[in-house]
């Protein structure tokens, strides 16, 4: 995942909280330098917000519960209508949330056995 970087004037970090103007690239880009920890930038596995496994989205959605900019970013992905992946502690699947995702393969049929 890349984003646009924001030129900062006189060298300042511009107010994280007030972000007037400030997009969420942004946002993401100079929140690191303001000293916030975010989870998409610092873990050592950023594919981890785009993986195909429920598993895999279901770590991503917890390592954002705690993140400072998480409104913002989920804002900003739906903004966007984001067609897929973690943004803002929620799964994106063609532009919506999507409670869970579902794994590969064909659901069972209910009320019938599996043949032996």
């Amino acid at each position: 995942m890349s984003t646009a970087t924001v030129p900062l004037e006189s060298g300042a970090l511009p107010d994280l909280l007030n972000p007037s103007g400030l997009g969420v690239s942004g946002l993401l880009d100079v929140a690191p330098g303001a000293g916030l920890d975010l989870p998409c930038r610092s873990g050592n596995n950023p594919d981890l917000w785009f993986a195909d496994t429920p598993a895999d989205l279901e770590q991503a959605k917890r390592l954002c519960v705690d993140c400072p900019v998480r409104s913002e970013c989920l804002a900003s992905a739906l903004a966007r209508q984001e067609p897929w992946g973690v943004w803002g502690g929620e799964i994106f699947e063609r532009g919506s949330i999507v409670a869970r995702k579902r794994p590969r393969g064909r659901p069972r049929k209910a009320g019938q056995e599996v043949a032996a």
